[in-house]
Formats: C-alpha cells, structure tokens, sequence
C-alpha cells in the first residue's frame, strides 16, 4: 500500500487510520530532535503537530494569547491549546503578549490587512519568541498549522519569507500542512525531517485537514485559527476610533472596547453603557478610580461608565444614556445615581433623545 501521506500535490490525504504513516526515528541520533510548535488551539496546528510526530519527533507547544482573542473566555484559545497539548501528550508554554503586541497595532511596519489587523508583524513578533524559546529548549527548528494561500495576508509566499527573515528564523520554519509547496528546510536538508512524509495542501478550503482529522481521530475541533477581533470590522472601528482620540491608550481601554455600546462625547470622553448584567460587572471590574459610574436609581437597568471630562453638561449626557437604554426610556424624567470615586449623588434627567445618542454611538451604521 502507498503511503498517501507521502503523495505529491495535489496532496492525498488518507481515508483510512491503516494509511497512517510508521512512526520511525527520522534524524535521530544519540539525542533526539526536538521541535517548538505553534499551537493556537486550532485544527490546522493540532494536525501539523500530528504530522511531525508521527515521525517520532518530539515537539513542545507554545502558545500567545491577547485580548484581541475572539474565544479569550473561560473556554478560550488557552483552554482550548492546554487541551490539545495534554491530548497528544506534550507539553505547552503559554505567553501572554498582549503588551508587546499592543504596540504593533498601533504602528505596524507593515501596514493592516482588511481592517485592524498587523497580520505579518504580528508573525514576525511571535516568530521571534519562538525562536528565544528554541534556543531556550535544545529544539531544532519552528512548526506551524499554516497553510500557503489559507490567509491573505500573512500566508503568501514573499509574506512568509519576509516573517522569517523579520524574525530571524529564515529557514527554520516548518510548514508540515503545505511543506511541498514551499522550498525545503533546514531541518529537511539535514535529515531531521523526512520531506516526502509530509504534505501539500493549499487553498482556503478545509475539505483536506477534516479528511485528515479523521485519520488521527481528532473528534471535536478546537475553534479554528485566525479569530482575531482585529479581522472583525465593528471592533476595528472601534480600536482606530480609539487611536485616533487616544494613542496612548493602554489594554484597559482595549478591553473596554469588547463591552456595551460606546458613545463619543467629546474629544476626550466616552460613555460605555451596559447591554446586560454581565457587561454591567464586566464594566465595574475595567473602572478606574476617576471614572464616573451611573446607574438607575429606582429600578435595574444598564451600568454607564464615562471616562474622560467629567463636566457637567458630560455627566448630565451619560445620566441621559443611561437612562435611554433602560425601561425608563419613555419616562419624562428619571433619576440616574452618579458615583465618582467615594462620593455619590443622584441627577434626574430625560432619557437622551434616540436620534442624539445614534448620532454619538460608535459604529459601522448610524
């Protein structure tokens, strides 16, 4: 039987567990090769992992988190890697790298994808900590899930190179998915690796990574790579309506962008109002000690934080936010509890007129 993991492209990808590669000592010596996989809690990572350890490699995950995670919940990306890691019965590292990477969206060398996203210096970042933590565990080059053609910008041929080369790492990348579509590595041309056991798949369509999950019993997919809030056109409006205000701005005020509906009062103040009771505590958790907070004096509704100039004719607006997108919103008046540090105090306002607060939210559609 043909080994169909070790077709040429078009790829084939097996049907059957038996078309299983052996698992054999590929490159091994007295010590065995080492290699530091990407891991993003993603299908196309878990399978290049598979892939090179079915050549009986052993592999160390690695994985980034941000706040612009889509899934950065209770049953994140994270969760979802440690899972995958324990899985297959490798260890993982996880680095928060927010900060580092904070700073890349608002000044990337080169330039956004479609909306907000750095895709490629975002690469180059985390190349870059890869290769620190190669060096820091005897491995002997990078694996990823990429896929040559899958994302626009960041998983083209000359993008691909540029991040290696940005990142130091020219060569020592290894693409287990779409090998056979790029130029050899290093690990490759020395023996670490066998080429032809690996794959070709190309393209947008995933038709190929489910056959093959199959084949190594992958059942439940790990939500897929790429959910970057950035890529979501809402959020990057939000994120360079920010910029644009604020480029000093701080993951706090990132963070707060992913809660309630944001309103511009003024060049240095926003009002963020509470949709439901977990945005209203999610909101009181990202509160500073200058923010003001108002709430509905006489019965549950939304939670406002205002931050910037806390004028009065700006407190009197976010009473009236707050006051709009409650029960009370056809109420001729409504008392609205101000809290601004230590000190509390109520304001009784009109809820905000529809067509004055739609003209000061921020979004695609006003």
């Amino acid at each position: 039987m043909t080994d169909t993991l070790t077709g040429t492209p078009p790829p084939t990808v097996p049907t059957a567990k038996q078309d299983l590669p052996a698992v054999d000592t590929v490159g091994e010596t007295d010590k065995k090769v080492k290699a530091v996989a990407l891991l993003s809690g993603g299908l196309d990572s878990t399978l290049a992992i598979n892939v090179i350890k079915a050549q009986g490699i052993d592999v160390t995950a690695l994985n980034f988190s941000t706040v612009f995670c889509l899934c950065n919940r209770s049953d994140s990306c994270k969760s979802e890697a440690r899972k995958v890691s324990e899985a297959l019965g490798i260890p993982i590292k996880v680095l928060n790298i927010t900060d580092s990477f904070l700073k890349i969206v608002k000044k990337p060398k080169h330039g956004y994808g479609k909306n907000m996203n750095p895709c490629i210096d975002c690469r180059i970042n985390m190349f870059r900590m890869a290769g620190e933590y190669m060096s820091e565990t005897g491995a002997s080059f990078i694996i990823t899930g990429e896929v040559l053609g899958q994302r626009p910008m960041s998983q083209r041929k000359l993008a691909m190179k540029i991040i290696e080369r940005e990142s130091g790492l020219e060569g020592l990348v290894l693409r287990p998915l779409c090998a056979k579509h790029l130029e050899p590595t290093i690990p490759e041309k020395e023996g670490l690796v066998d080429r032809e056991r690996l794959l070709a798949i190309k393209g947008r369509s995933r038709k190929e990574q489910m056959q093959l999950a199959d084949i190594f019993e992958i059942k439940d997919y790990p939500c897929s790579a790429g959910g970057c809030l950035l890529t979501d056109p809402g959020f990057a409006l939000r994120i360079k309506e920010l910029f644009d205000h604020d480029i000093d701005s701080n993951v706090k005020d990132v963070s707060l962008l992913k809660v309630g509906r944001h309103f511009r009062l003024d060049g240095q103040t926003k009002a963020v109002v509470g949709r439901n009771d977990a945005e209203n505590q999610r909101l009181e958790t990202l509160a500073r000690k200058e923010d003001a907070r108002l709430h509905l004096a006489d019965m549950p509704g939304p939670l406002c934080l205002m931050h910037g100039n806390l004028t009065d004719d700006n407190l009197q607006s976010a009473a009236r936010l707050t006051a709009r997108f409650s029960k009370a919103k056809d109420m001729p008046l409504v008392r609205v509890v101000l809290r601004r540090g230590e000190t509390e105090g109520v304001l009784e306002v009109p809820p905000a007129d529809p067509l004055w607060a739609q003209d000061r939210l921020i979004a695609r559609n006003k």
